[in-house]
Formats: C-alpha cells, structure tokens, sequence
C-alpha cells in the first residue's frame, strides 16, 4: 500500500478537481485527543478553490476554548467557517515535515512542536478499501454521507463522526475520505506544556455540526463548503493576531 507521506506528496502537486462551492483539498491529523483534555488538529489544503493552499493547526484546550493557527490570513483559511466559535485565531508561520514515510513533525515557533507516527489499522484498511471505491456521485448524496457517518464512528473507535452538517459560520459542509490511518503515537508540547499521554477526550469535541474524531486519525480527501452569502451565513473571525517571525 502506498504509505500516507507519499500520498501527501503527490497532493501537493496535483490539481483541485472542479466542482460547486468552496473546496478544498489535501490531508490531515483529523484529531489528536489526549488523557489530559487538550485536542489538536492539523490541516494541510495545498490547493483551494477561495485562494492560496494553506497549513492549518487547531487546538483545544480543556475548558473547550478554541485556538487556530494558518500560514495565511484567517478570512481564507479555517476560521472563514469556524470562526464564531473561537476563541482566537491567528496567523502564524507553520512547519510541517514529513520526517519518514508515515511520520510528521509540525511546529510553531515559540508555541507548538508536535510529532505523530501513522499506520494501518483493520477497520482504517476497510474505510480504505470502500473509501476508494465509492463513485463521487454518492459521496454527495446526504443520505449515503448519513449512513457513513454512522458507520464510521463505531468501527473506528473514534466517538462521533460527521462526514456532513453545518459549521459554526452556518455554512454546510460535507467530506469525502478516500484513505484513512490512525495515529500509532503522538507527543506535542504546546507553550512548553506537555500534553500527555493519547486518549479519547471527555467530553468529545464539537465545533458547531462538525465532530472531532475522539481518536487520533489521518485522513485524505476534500471538503467542500456551502458558498458564503452574507445574508445567511455569518463572517465571525476573532482576533487575527500574527506570530510570523
């Protein structure tokens, strides 16, 4: 099986497929819970369909206030759709490193250093195997997206999953995810705080109709989001404050 680094490499050199709406395409750390309650997240959008790709990390902490932090500003990037449920969001420069054909390195200067190992499990192979195969058509179809939303969560031990619903900016959203992995291991330090040991976060973490996997996993695929309109969806971004050196 190609592993997720090689994957991840030829993303950043293909093309956006067409389509309506908003899209967006790469991959990422869907979620990464720890025992402790803090929550990371990690996406990397080579291509966009509303501007420049992007590197995206997310961070709860336990009281459940939300910070993200993308290498361009947050009006065309993760807070666009996320911003009225953050707490802050801010602009910041991001390395990501692929440090072996299923491990990353991602930091923050002064703020994060966060490293994940990859790898095959039983159920992520069978979300493969039927991921892959499905026509687009029906990853466009609520109702199948429903059924495999239900699916999903309990096979991959990972809580509740949405692969489609609403945002916190009111906007719709829905997924497609061809390959998935679980993340084996995983240590961060986030302002010099080390966040323990992995485990599923209590309670889960929500933003908006959006869930994030109470497992750590890797995903790649494309989102897509309902077209902004101002007289329905809201433009909600916090404080925009930049951390590049």
């Amino acid at each position: 099986m190609t592993t997720p680094g090689e994957l991840a490499a030829v993303l950043e050199h293909a093309e956006l497929p067409p389509g309506e709406g908003e899209r967006f395409g790469g991959y990422g750390i869907m979620a990464q819970p720890f025992r402790s309650g803090h929550v990371l997240a990690l996406r990397r959008f080579p291509h966009t369909s509303i501007g420049a790709g992007y590197t995206s990390v997310w961070h709860c902490d336990p009281g459940g206030r939300w910070t993200m932090w993308s290498d361009v500003a947050s009006l065309n990037s993760c807070p666009r759709y996320f911003g009225p449920a953050l707490t802050a969001a801010e602009t910041a420069a991001i390395d990501l490193d692929w440090t072996g054909p299923s491990s990353i390195h991602v930091r923050i200067n002064g703020i994060l250093d966060w490293r994940t190992a990859i790898g095959p499990t039983p159920a992520t192979r069978l979300m493969t195997a039927l991921g892959s195969q499905l026509p687009d058509p029906l990853w466009r179809n609520r109702g199948i997206l429903a059924a495999m939303s239900l699916v999903a969560g309990p096979a991959l031990r990972a809580g509740a999953v949405r692969l489609q619903g609403q945002v916190p900016s009111g906007q719709r959203f829905r997924v497609k995810i061809p390959a998935i992995w679980a993340t084996t291991e995983a240590a961060a330090t986030l302002h010099g705080e080390d966040l323990g040991p992995t485990g599923p976060a209590h309670p889960q973490r929500w933003l908006g109709g959006f869930a994030l996997p109470n497992r750590g996993l890797f995903a790649i695929g494309t989102a897509t989001f309902e077209t902004y309109r101002p007289d329905r969806h809201l433009r909600v971004v916090p404080f925009d404050s930049s951390t590049r050196d």
